[in-house]
């Protein structure tokens, strides 16, 4: 049963606005995208800056490689297998996505012996679906026993909404994905897996005498780009998940339902030029500064002092800051005894109808527990408000 605790104005919230009064701002105009599906997150802060139809769900086509290679990155990491490792190129791991299936491909050679860590340079860099294909055969004895791990795997990082049949994201009808999981496994891919992401960012890989430029087409856009991908699907269109950094902010930014190749070239150059250029990063609370408090039965206070562990910052409009609102949310009631620095809410920033960013509050300080009086008195209270 949650329980709203606290509603800030924007006045409490910042000092955003030139005349120091939130009422006196419009809300920035909404940037108009192409896009069918899209999703655009500021890294450090984690705020929203751009979301539309960003739960709605479409075949990933090339971008399911993401989820194969967070699948081989987590293996690796865990010591599951090594870059040493090697895989036998099967016969249909060469038909279906070899130089017979006129493909992207490594142009691996049947029945070869190839290493993980080149396998992994042919998916990230070619793009190659007969490298996906050995890696899933060689993990998971069968490339539908790997989808089977590719989906579990991102059930357990929270992309409830991501399924997939195949590693390749060759046509299947039955994969998929949104925008809004995409730009979470991307940033997930950043966070956990440092010495493979710069992988998405090598130019070029040679294989079998056959040298090949990274397919990433958002590479040659020259604004800063150092990742992910791109992929298409009959009836849904062009899409891409892609990383962006310059001078200290990064961007991550998943796109869908494109005309075509050129119009998600210019679609994405616009859509992050814009981010990158019109936002600036506003420091809203201060570490350990108090943000709220949340109500405690049965304690020898009331009331216990909320914060957050790291400053709480948002990368806002510079010229024309939204209007902002935030909201503790906790589940009620919060019973003593609580320890300091205890996880019990969340802090809610939304721009408008929008939620661009989340953080987890602690307590400040530790509350014991009460007299039998005071827990008496407080157990009234809550059966009160429980018929309430």
């Amino acid at each position: 049963m949650r329980r709203l605790l606290f509603l800030l104005c924007v006045i409490g919230l910042a000092a955003m606005s030139a005349s120091g009064t939130a009422g006196a701002q419009e809300p920035s105009p909404a940037f108009v995208t192409k896009a069918k599906q899209i999703y655009l997150v500021e890294a450090k802060t984690g705020t929203v800056l751009l979301a539309s139809n960003e739960n709605q769900a479409f075949p990933p086509a090339s971008l399911a490689k993401l989820m194969t290679m967070e699948v081989v990155f987590s293996a690796l990491k865990r010591g599951e297998i090594t870059g040493d490792t090697t895989y036998p190129v099967s016969q249909y791991a060469w038909r279906t996505g070899g130089a017979p299936s006129g493909t992207t491909t490594m142009f691996a050679a049947l029945k070869s012996q190839i290493r993980v860590e080149d396998l992994v340079k042919g998916v990230i860099i070619q793009n190659a679906n007969d490298a996906c294909i050995v890696l899933a055969e060689g993990i998971s004895r069968t490339e539908s026993e790997f989808a089977v791990r590719m989906t579990a795997r991102a059930k357990d990082l929270g992309l409830g909404r991501s399924a997939f049949a195949n590693s390749t994201g060759l046509p299947d009808g039955e994969s998929r994905t949104t925008a809004r999981d995409l730009v979470e496994l991307a940033r997930h891919i950043y966070r956990e897996y440092p010495d493979y992401y710069p992988l998405y960012s090598q130019p070029d890989f040679e294989w079998n005498k056959i040298f090949q430029r990274n397919k990433n087409p958002l590479l040659a856009l020259n604004i800063g780009v150092d990742g992910l991908g791109a992929g298409f699907a009959e009836g849904s269109g062009y899409a891409l998940t892609t990383s962006v950094q310059r001078n200290g902010t990064r961007l991550f930014l998943a796109m869908g339902g494109l005309a075509n190749d050129k119009e998600r070239l210019e679609e994405a150059r616009r859509v992050l030029e814009w981010a990158l250029s019109s936002f600036e990063t506003k420091v809203l609370f201060k570490k350990d500064e108090v943000i709220g408090q949340a109500s405690v039965y049965g304690g020898t206070s009331r009331y216990v002092d909320l914060v957050a562990r790291e400053p709480v910052d948002i990368y806002l409009p510079a010229n024309n800051p939204d209007r902002l609102s935030g909201r503790i949310v906790y589940r009620w009631p919060l019973r003593a005894p609580v320890a300091a620095g205890q996880d019990v809410g969340t802090l809610r920033i939304s721009a408008g109808d929008r939620v661009v960013r989340e953080v987890p509050l602690v307590t400040a300080e530790a509350v014991g527990t009460g007299s039998l009086t005071s827990q008496a008195t407080d157990a009234l209270l809550e059966l009160m408000f429980f018929w309430l």
